[in-house]
């Protein structure tokens, strides 16, 4: 049993148990989550091949570390 299959079965033990309060509160939360969409969807097609492209690049080693990038460009940074 993976640890989803075994908090599912938990999970469900105790909405079998819970009272109406709980219940109306779990409910709640599922119904909040089932609203909420992922930002990646709503991002341009272009601009999604741009982050697509960008982490190509980085797995092929092209690019500059984070710290390269901050220490050349320190002096622009606001204080």
């Amino acid at each position: 049993m993976t640890a989803t299959e075994a908090l599912r079965k938990q999970v469900k033990k105790q909405i079998d148990t819970a009272d109406e309060t709980s219940l109306r509160r779990v409910n709640a939360i599922l119904e909040i989550d089932k609203q909420q969409k992922d930002f990646w969807d709503e991002l341009p097609k272009h601009v999604k091949d741009d982050v697509e492209e960008a982490l190509l690049q980085s797995e092929r080693g092209e690019g500059l570390p984070h710290e390269k990038v901050t220490k050349k460009y320190d002096k622009w940074r606001t204080k």
